[in-house]
């Protein structure tokens, strides 16, 4: 770890940046199995907010790994500094008052609840969404074929297969993703953001 770095504040202060942009960050963190919808109810929530002109920006787990995260595989301890490195980019995001949407399996409580602990330190919102569907439902989207793979042997340490998933228990918001469509999800989360003074709409 480097010893010789000093933080340097800047001389905006977060609430002056947000009283200029008319805008609050937060953290929208989704969690849940591959093939749940996450992916897909973060990019209609991205653009909502959008079309709200709204400040926000979809960060996906898979995306992720296409570069900043591109060095890492999907052992445990990769997948802990995997969910590290982007906690704290959406943390940085959410500072800038952005909306951040992130969109990852994150399968470990400790790690999720690490990220929600940097948030808590700056007083920045942090909003955990657990997109619950089951696993035979999972399995039947299978987009990408993961499932069949992973039980043919082809894909080790692969999460609800033969990786652990441990559920959030106290999440902010839980859908029912089996039977919950993209539509009324996204408009599940903006209520929430609105009742919490998160998001205000005109």
């Amino acid at each position: 770890m480097a010893t010789n770095i000093t933080f340097h504040p800047g001389n905006v202060s977060y609430d002056e940046r947000a009283e200029l942009l008319s805008q609050r960050g937060a953290t929208i963190w989704l969690t849940g199995l591959s093939a749940s919808g996450k992916s897909t109810i973060a990019t209609a929530l991205e653009q909502h907010l959008l079309h709200q002109h709204k400040a926000a920006f979809r960060l996906d787990g898979d995306n992720i790994r296409f570069g900043l995260n591109k060095d890492l595989g999907f052992s445990p301890k990769d997948r802990e500094e995997n969910i590290r490195r982007i906690s704290e980019v959406a943390l940085l995001f959410a500072s800038s008052t952005t909306l951040t949407i992130t969109s990852f399996i994150s399968p470990y409580k400790a790690d999720r609840d690490f990220a929600r602990e940097i948030h808590k330190k700056q007083d920045l919102p942090f909003i955990e969404v657990f997109v619950d569907a089951s696993l035979e439902e999972c399995e039947r989207r299978d987009p990408k074929g993961l499932y069949k793979k992973a039980k043919a042997g082809e894909i080790k340490e692969f999460t609800g297969i033969s990786a652990p998933y441990e559920a959030p228990e106290n999440a902010e918001i839980h859908i029912d993703a089996d039977k919950t469509s993209v539509e009324d999800s996204v408009k599940i989360i903006t209520e929430y953001l609105i009742s919490k003074g998160y998001l205000t709409v005109a």
